[in-house]
């Protein structure tokens, strides 16, 4: 068996891999921002009356005639009606995003939350109406009527002026969020956008095979005593360190082998790893044993649910979801499904010239050490394809699209192990166009004849799928 050669690790990249886990996980979710935008507007509401009772004998008369003018009574009212709007307006906005979410779930794949979650514009627009709403209260607070000779009047106009602001900004804000959201809720810019998030994780995370990579090495393989490594909790590996592990397996003067790729599920008290000893004469045992056991859980990390920080297959499992609904008795909507399958092809094609399969972590000697599973461009394909083939067995135009991502494939490929994964796809799906009849079937056999004369490199013009009319 072979496999890739990665090298040692480098501290920085393993380093910006943590952040970059980090930052999906913060991204994913709908409170940070505005979080942090309520407290700057907490800051902001205090800080700026104050800068009011600074500056206010200074302000030049061409700056105040823009500026708030009226008096404390009138400042609470404004300060009262933005605030009172802005949280209404929050409301409705909450509430048009959770239709969203569901809407998504239903219709497409619940796995696409996590994407509707992460939209910036929802983001910054939900952090924008909540900080006007909390900036207007903390100025309220500061305005004062003249009581007498110890209280004398006070209005910030240089907050009030700010609230104002603040509030046009919201409205603007919520016109583009409308815009934005329905623009959002469509499957073309669903697909896109998890097509683009695939395609840039693949990008990070996965190198390019050039011949400068040289062949592949092979992977060290356990030995029958090797030792199992059982996982702690129960989820989706999410994160594997890969530096952790290989601190480890020096120390212990170690080979380990990760079996359970990111993405993979986990059960608890189930093997995740195997170790054995480098050098045979030095057994691993007792403490150093439990010691490395120990570092290899904590280096695969687990979640919930899956993430695109590391996990390629995810975004083909999105996608791929979203074709299966599509084909589903409920929906019964083809047309996204091939929508769906193009969106799959275009993943699959940026992912040709990566090294896919499981890879080697070597030492500062150049001695591999870790060997980490990844799915290889068979299994990502056969993602895509399966479900795709048995609930779209009766629809033409599936097959058709089933058939022009093999096209396009077996065009790009530049292996033999990829020809190989796309021929066997190909049998697959000549076995379901056999169970049409007419018309229908000849559309069909004819495009399939043209994916077969690409693999010699003789480019065949795909034509159009056949009608579902042409089903007999």
């Amino acid at each position: 068996m072979t496999g890739e050669s990665t090298g040692h690790t480098n501290p920085l990249e393993v380093l910006r891999r943590r952040r970059r886990v980090l930052a999906e996980a913060l991204r994913s979710r709908l409170w940070p921002l505005p979080a942090v935008a309520v407290l700057l507007a907490v800051l902001a509401g205090i800080g700026v009356p104050e800068l009011d009772t600074a500056v206010d004998d200074h302000m030049p008369p061409a700056v105040a005639g823009y500026l708030f003018g009226g008096g404390a009574d009138a400042a609470r009212e404004v300060l009262g009606a933005i605030a009172a709007s802005l949280i209404t307006v929050t409301s409705l906005t909450f509430s048009l995003t959770l239709v969203t979410l569901q809407l998504a779930s239903s219709q497409y794949s619940p796995r696409l939350l996590r994407t509707f979650a992460a939209d910036r514009v929802v983001q910054r627009t939900l952090a924008l109406f909540l900080s006007t709403f909390i900036y207007a209260l903390t100025v309220l607070r500061t305005v004062r009527n003249e009581t007498g000779t110890d209280t004398n009047e006070f209005v910030p106009p240089l907050a009030v002026t700010l609230a104002y602001a603040l509030t046009v900004a919201s409205v603007v804000a919520l016109v583009l969020f409308l815009g934005h959201l329905v623009r959002q809720i469509r499957i073309e810019t669903i697909l896109d956008q998890v097509r683009a998030d695939t395609c840039a994780t693949a990008a990070h995370i996965l190198p390019r095979a050039t011949a400068d990579n040289g062949p592949a090495q092979p992977l060290p393989e356990p030995p029958p005593h090797a030792h199992l490594v059982d996982a702690t909790g129960s989820g989706f590996v999410i994160e594997i360190d890969e530096h952790t592990v290989l601190t480890a397996a020096v120390h212990a003067d170690a080979l380990v082998r990760i079996d359970r790729p990111v993405g993979s599920p986990l059960v608890a008290g189930t093997p995740i790893a195997r170790c054995w000893p480098a050098h045979p004469q030095h057994p691993l045992a007792g403490e150093t044993l439990d010691r490395l056991a120990d570092q290899i859980r904590d280096a695969v990390r687990t979640g919930s649910e899956r993430t695109t920080a590391q996990d390629v297959g995810y975004g083909l499992r999105q996608l791929t979801d979203v074709v299966v609904r599509a084909l589903s008795p409920g929906i019964n909507d083809p047309t996204t499904a091939v929508h769906g399958l193009v969106a799959c092809t275009a993943v699959l094609v940026e992912l040709l010239p990566a090294r896919l399969g499981p890879y080697t972590v070597c030492d500062s000697d150049d001695r591999a050490r870790v060997v980490i599973a990844r799915p290889t461009f068979a299994d990502l394909l056969d993602l895509v394809c399966t479900q795709p083939r048995l609930y779209g067995a009766t629809d033409p135009e599936v097959l058709g699209a089933l058939l022009s991502m093999l096209h396009l494939l077996v065009w790009k490929a530049t292996t033999e192990e990829h020809r190989s994964a796309i021929h066997d796809q190909l049998v697959l799906v000549r076995d379901r166009i056999n169970a049409h009849d007419g018309t229908t079937r000849l559309h069909l056999e004819r495009r399939a004849r043209d994916v077969e004369e690409t693999f010699t490199h003789r480019w065949a013009s795909p034509g159009p799928a056949p009608q579902p009319s042409d089903t007999h």
